[in-house]
């Protein structure tokens, strides 16, 4: 098989995986919220769930290493495909935001 394929069906795996890990940060991160939320609506003190809140912050910090652990694996399946020698950009399943697209020109906006 060309390993361009190869390396394609690789990189849509890692593009998905790396998708799922920040989907996860975000809810985890919507349930702290919420959950910060419903203390306060209940009138409750701030000792209360308190171990709860603390396996929460917990549960944030690991899938926070998890994206970071991503990003590394994301930056070592670049240079492995460079040392196969495909030269090819792999595309991500999302389009990049825009002030993150490469553009050709520079915009200036006067802040004066």
């Amino acid at each position: 098989m060309e390993k361009a394929f190869v390396a394609q069906r690789v990189a849509k795996k890692l593009f998905v995986t790396e998708a799922a890990v920040d989907g996860a940060l975000a809810e985890a991160s919507e349930l702290m919220s919420e959950m910060l939320k419903a203390r306060k609506d209940v009138n409750a003190s701030m000792v209360f769930a308190d171990d709860a809140a603390v396996k929460m912050v917990e549960a944030i910090k690991a899938l926070s290493e998890a994206r970071t652990a991503m990003v590394g694996v994301h930056n070592e399946l670049n240079e492995a495909k460079l040392r196969l020698g495909i030269r090819t950009k792999l595309s991500g399943i999302e389009n990049k935001p825009a002030a993150l697209a490469d553009t050709s020109t520079t915009a200036l906006r006067d802040v004066g």
